[in-house]
């Protein structure tokens, strides 16, 4: 089936937590978001359970008169269960091995596969509202990204267009 899908990383938040909520700056984006997707087609939204996720697309989603539908496959790369001082010495190494697992956390091949599992169900004009390594992990595989310094790149909020046809991915960066 051809579709096009909108892939979302959150906008501007005050910290990585579940209940982190937007900054002003991040409200003002989630409006600027709103602005930019009331020219699109929209007819369905996902987001991560975290509260940015969620409040950087529920502006779309009210002027849409649509609903938010929470996926937890879209929530962040859980890379431990703790904090690190070196975590992004740890991502790249996630990255390098996809199957690395840390205590308490998830490989990136998990985190890429639950991604992949809400794309692929996705239908035409929807929205998934996600955060940077969630996005950076799907588009390398969907993309070719190569890894973290494409991704470190990521904007608050970025979008990019994934339109599939016959099961190959065209995708096109469109905010960022």
């Amino acid at each position: 089936m051809d579709k096009t899908v909108y892939l979302v990383r959150h906008c501007q938040a005050v910290g990585k937590e579940l209940q982190a909520e937007l900054t002003d700056e991040g409200k003002e984006q989630a409006k600027e978001l709103m602005r930019f997707f009331e020219k699109r087609n929209i007819k369905h939204i996902i987001s991560s359970p975290f509260t940015k996720a969620i409040q950087s697309i529920q502006p779309t989603a009210d002027s849409l008169g649509l609903q938010v539908e929470i996926d937890s496959r879209l929530a962040e790369h859980k890379l431990i269960s703790k904090n690190l001082k070196d975590w992004l010495e740890r991502l790249e190494e996630s990255v390098r091995d996809m199957d690395l697992k840390m205590a308490g956390g998830e490989s990136s091949r998990e985190v890429a596969k639950r991604g992949m599992e809400v794309l692929e169900a996705a239908t035409d004009g929807t929205v998934l509202s996600t955060h940077r390594n969630t996005m950076g992990l799907l588009l390398m595989q969907i993309d070719g990204m190569k890894g973290l310094k494409e991704w470190t790149g990521l904007s608050h909020p970025d979008v990019y267009e994934v339109k599939v046809k016959k099961d190959n991915y065209i995708v096109r960066r469109i905010w960022g």
